[in-house]
C-alpha cells in the first residue's frame, strides 16, 4: 500500500478504551511486582513497550472518570484553540458573503 505510511505486514492501529488502558496497566503493574520484565508482560498483553509507557505516564495512579474527565477538557481545548485561531468565525463570513 503506497502512502500508507506503514510497514508491510504490521497490523492496524488499535484504539484502546480509558477502561481497556487502566486494566491493562493493572495487569503489568500487578505481574511486574512478580518479577516479570516489562517486555514480557508487554508481550502477554499485546501491546508494545511504547505504549505502555505513554499509557503509564499519562495515566499512572489516575480513576477512569479522572481520564474521562482529562480527555474532555482536551478535546474542549483542541475546539477552543482552533475557534481562536479563526479569527474570523464562520457566520460572520457568510454573513459578509450574502451582504456583498
Amino acid at each position: 500500500m503506497l502512502g500508507s505510511g506503514r510497514k508491510e505486514g504490521c497490523m492496524p492501529r488499535l484504539r484502546h478504551t480509558v477502561e481497556q488502558i487502566l486494566a491493562k496497566l493493572r495487569e503489568a503493574e500487578v505481574a511486574m511486582s512478580k518479577g516479570q520484565s516489562v517486555a514480557h508482560v508487554c508481550r502477554a498483553l499485546s501491546i508494545t513497550e511504547q505504549p505502555y509507557y505513554r499509557w503509564r505516564n499519562e495515566y499512572g495512579g489516575l480513576k477512569v472518570d479522572q481520564i474521562k474527565r482529562l480527555k474532555d477538557l482536551e478535546r474542549e481545548n483542541t475546539r477552543l484553540k482552533r475557534a481562536v485561531a479563526d479569527p474570523v468565525p464562520r457566520n460572520a463570513r457568510h454573513s459578509e458573503m450574502l451582504h456583498a
